[in-house]
């Protein structure tokens, strides 16, 4: 592993530090871009407005009229977190603006697989509804979104997600990535669109004389939700993001969240007046995002959407079982694939350029959690099939891919689309996560076409696995309320939490659970305990380490810790 330093402009971060910024977080957000103390202001009314999103207002006109005729809305949500709440978000804000009859829809990823197919048009239409509005989804649903208008529907798109060459004929789309949509951040989640559209639909109903200033909903009871999908669904934290995860944290740790998240936080064991992004993306999103593995995300839902405190804690005690079942699951897959990923390539060598693993007994629920294992460990863009269970969809196979930097897996897919005609059956998704359905009898073809196309893309620089640090920790600064500070600002993709990085002594090692390597370590001279999770070789007597600063209590005393995330060997 190559350990990079990343540059710190001194300037920045002198300008940080005379702003009153920490010397230790004002060479931080130096090294990740930060100029000044005002972008690093999380206040409300710095958010983009929701006016710069194309079709916001079309949206927010169709929905006004909507609620005025007392027409029936149905929400179709994904079943991922960021659909969850994005769900959970419009079903509350309708509701909060007026609707009177609000439901939704979640598709099951074993038979209806993922968007808005024409089925699902079929069974909105069964349920009454007039009005069909998608989160998180749609924006590839051209057939689905044709069917839900053949019977008589009105369809609003709101998706975050690439378009194809096609866009569905929806009667108002709302995606900051369709073509002539000017919004700055093109990063923003599922979650983040349908809030911002509610945001619109505030400004349309004021604007009627529904609600003024004083007596209009507020909307930012939503935010906790809005920064548990943005942070679950990995999206790059750019200022716009930063910003209404910083606001959902801020309510959070107020205990002003509802009542689902709150039971999902004491079911990991968190507490919720120091919850940290951390906690979204490692304890709440994997629990809500079990119930769409191996489950209903129905219950992920009405997790989210309850108000009653009882039946919080019981769905989160559900999902949190789930969620122990999805982790026995995914370890028996794992080690099956990284197995089947390894018998690829002769030891000593260089794996392929691409991975691709398939085994008719692995869960079609859980392959892109082990596709990131094999990414994360081979440094390779990585593909995960298994067995359609769909009724009738035997033949196929269901695919999740993980890639790396430098790799754009959806636009890999396209040429692999173009290269191979007839192979992918559909295929979507962003640069670092995808999604694809062939034919098993195809698999072949897609792993080769696959890796040709990978071998075209990738040199040995992109193959090199690199982890980007932000150098030594002066030792003054290895201290628990330090740890607290840190752990307490928001970090994420695109604004990575502090890696520190250099020389440091083993004194001693041993393993724990057969699978972590504990450290008994000399930082500047100074004893530290340091634990590396899933590393079981021994590291040499001094060694350049990469880690990060954690805290924990052993017999009432707080110790800082170091958890090791590489090393230059």
């Amino acid at each position: 592993m190559n350990l990079l330093t990343r540059d710190v402009p001194p300037r920045s971060a002198w300008a940080l530090e005379q702003a009153g910024i920490h010397p230790l977080l004002a060479r931080l957000y130096a090294a990740r871009g930060v100029q000044s103390k005002e972008e690093l202001d999380d206040a409300l009314n710095l958010l983009l407005p929701p006016a710069g999103m194309l079709g916001t207002h079309e949206a927010a006109k169709m929905l006004a009229d909507a609620i005025a005729h007392n027409k029936r809305l149905c929400i179709v949500a994904d079943y991922d977190c960021d659909g969850a709440t994005a769900c959970a978000v419009g079903v509350r804000g309708l509701r909060m603006l007026g609707a009177q009859n609000v439901s939704y829809l979640v598709p099951d990823r074993v038979v209806d697989g993922y968007g808005l197919t024409p089925p699902i048009a079929q069974r909105v239409h069964a349920q009454g509804a007039d009005v069909l509005i998608t989160v998180d989804n749609g924006i590839a649903s051209v057939a689905g979104v044709q069917a839900a208008q053949a019977l008589g529907l009105q369809v609003l798109v709101t998706d975050h997600h690439l378009p194809g060459n096609e866009l569905p004929t929806a009667e108002v789309i709302v995606n900051p990535n369709q073509p002539g949509c000017a919004f700055a951040s093109k990063s923003i989640a599922g979650v983040g669109v349908m809030f911002y559209v509610l945001l619109a639909l505030r400004a349309e109903l004021r604007q009627r004389g529904v609600f003024d200033a004083s007596n209009q909903p507020r909307l930012d009871a939503l935010l906790p939700l809005v920064a548990l999908g943005t942070v679950a669904d990995v999206v790059k934290l750019d200022p716009n993001n930063r910003r209404l995860v910083a606001q959902g944290l801020r309510r959070v740790r107020a205990g002003a969240l509802p009542p689902g998240m709150s039971a999902l936080m004491r079911a990991a064991s968190r507490e919720t007046a120091k919850a940290t992004t951390f906690d979204f993306g490692f304890a709440l999103g994997p629990r809500i995002n079990a119930a769409g593995r191996l489950a209903d995300m129905t219950l992920g839902i009405e997790c989210l959407l309850t108000d009653d405190a009882g039946r919080a804690d019981e769905l989160a005690k559900q999902l949190d079982a789930i969620n122990r079942e999805r982790r026995v699951i995914e370890g028996d897959m794992r080690e099956m694939a990284m197995e089947m990923a390894e018998s690829l390539f002769d030891e000593g060598d260089e794996p392929p350029p691409a991975i691709c693993v398939f085994d008719p007994d692995f869960h079609e629920g859980v392959v892109g959690i082990v596709a990131s294992r094999i990414k994360d460990k081979l440094h390779r863009p990585t593909f995960v099939f298994a067995a359609s269970s769909a009724p009738g969809k035997e033949h196929e196979l269901k695919g999740s891919g993980r890639s790396i930097a430098g790799f754009h897996l959806r636009d890999a897919l396209d040429l692999v689309a173009k290269r191979a005609p007839g192979v992918l059956l559909r295929f979507g998704g962003h640069a670092m996560a995808a999604g694809c359905t062939i034919a098993e009898e195809h698999l072949d073809v897609f792993e080769e076409t696959l890796n040709q196309v990978a071998m075209e893309w990738l040199d040995a620089a992109t193959l090199q696995r690199r982890l980007e640090t932000d150098g030594p920790l002066p030792a003054e600064y290895r201290r628990v309320d330090l740890v607290d500070m840190l752990h307490h600002e928001v970090w994420g993709q695109g604004f990575a939490p502090p890696v520190f990085c250099e020389e440091i002594e083993i004194v001693s090692q041993r393993l724990v659970g057969e699978k972590h390597l504990s450290l008994k370590m000399k930082h500047q001279g100074q004893p530290v305990d340091g634990i590396w999770f899933g590393r079981t070789e021994p590291l040499p007597a001094r060694v350049k380490l990469a880690y990060r600063l954690d805290a924990d209590e052993w017999q009432g005393q707080k110790r800082v810790r170091f958890l090791v995330e590489g090393a230059e060997l």
